[in-house]
């Protein structure tokens, strides 16, 4: 157990991509099970499923990174915030033609 509370934390998106594609399987497998589907289509849904599901978590991912690259840890935001206040006080004021 501790095994898999381990992979949680050190990979978060794989284990979004698991879950997330056993949801879709699941959700997909019950919506076309009267359809009559053959192996080899069944086979294919499930990989394109599996594929979705990975590039949903990638894209969501990006958001992720993004936040990260604007805000680093190590930084002290509020000297930055009150620096970027005070410029946009500065150029309020000043008249432009």
């Amino acid at each position: 157990m501790a095994k898999i509370k381990a992979f949680i934390t050190q990979h978060p998106q794989w284990t979004s991509w698991i879950v997330l594609s056993i949801g879709m399987v699941i959700i997909l497998v019950w919506s076309a099970r009267d359809v009559g589907l053959l192996a080899g289509q069944w086979a294919a849904l499930i990989v394109a499923t599996i594929a979705v599901a990975g590039l949903a978590v990638w894209i969501i991912g990006w958001e992720d990174e993004d936040e990260d690259e604007a805000h680093p840890k190590d930084e002290a935001q509020p000297e930055s915030e009150s620096s970027l206040q005070a410029e946009s006080g500065k150029s309020e004021s000043s008249p432009e033609a």
